[in-house]
């Protein structure tokens, strides 16, 4: 087995899988691709992911691109079933991480990027930061974080009581939000949703993947 991740550490994407891979305890070589080069949009690296996009997954001459589906392959292929996936025959378990990982990509995904997007990337990139947009974009995060509150009332994590893909995708980009002074996640005024924040942050995993950033 040869597992080569094409990545960036400063990339949320990257990250996302680079967490996937730590939790399974798989041992695997990092490819830096660099961003300020432009080596992500290189003709040899578009020819493996066409979008330009980080990161790719090569597993013995099997490529794979999007850090969702390669977490789910990486999951089934490597010990994650019972661990981080459901058994593909309990289709109601399935079922209901397949609806807690929509939840994330619908519900969550597209707001914390955006914020980010506002408060972190343009001004890194000499843009300014739109507080109109930013308090828009706030406000409907705490719309959401309410619903979250509520599931996370009734079982322990999203797809039920047992941790799953569903949950640790939220890390990469749910972990930028306090560093722009949005502290939903942690301040408590959705409790539920603070303590499965909190359990999740300290994961082995997720410390080492943060800490190299």
């Amino acid at each position: 087995m040869v597992l080569t991740l094409h990545g960036n550490v400063l990339s949320t994407c990257t990250k996302r899988v680079r967490l996937i891979l730590e939790e399974l305890g798989l041992k695997y070589e990092f490819v830096s691709v660099d961003f300020s080069k432009g080596e992500h949009k290189a003709p040899a690296y578009v020819a493996k992911q066409p979008f330009g996009q980080l990161p790719y997954l090569d597993d013995d001459g099997f490529g794979l691109y999007e850090s969702r589906a390669i977490a789910r392959y990486l999951a089934l292929k490597y010990g994650g079933i019972g661990k981080l996936i459901p058994e593909p025959s309990d289709l109601q378990k399935v079922a209901l991480f397949e609806q807690a990982a929509s939840v994330e990509l619908s519900n969550f995904d597209p707001i914390a990027h955006s914020l980010t997007l506002e408060n972190i990337f343009k001004p890194m990139f000499g843009g300014k930061t739109d507080p109109a947009v930013v308090a828009t974009l706030k406000t409907t995060l705490e719309g959401k974080l309410a619903a979250y509150d509520v599931i996370l009332g009734k079982t322990k994590y999203l797809a039920g009581d047992e941790l799953t893909l569903a949950d640790l995708f939220h890390l990469p980009y749910g972990s930028l939000l306090e560093r722009q002074g949005i502290d939903y996640l942690v301040s408590g005024k959705y409790p539920n949703v603070t303590r499965w924040w909190t359990e999740i942050t300290s994961r082995e995993a997720w410390k080492k993947v943060a800490g190299a950033a």
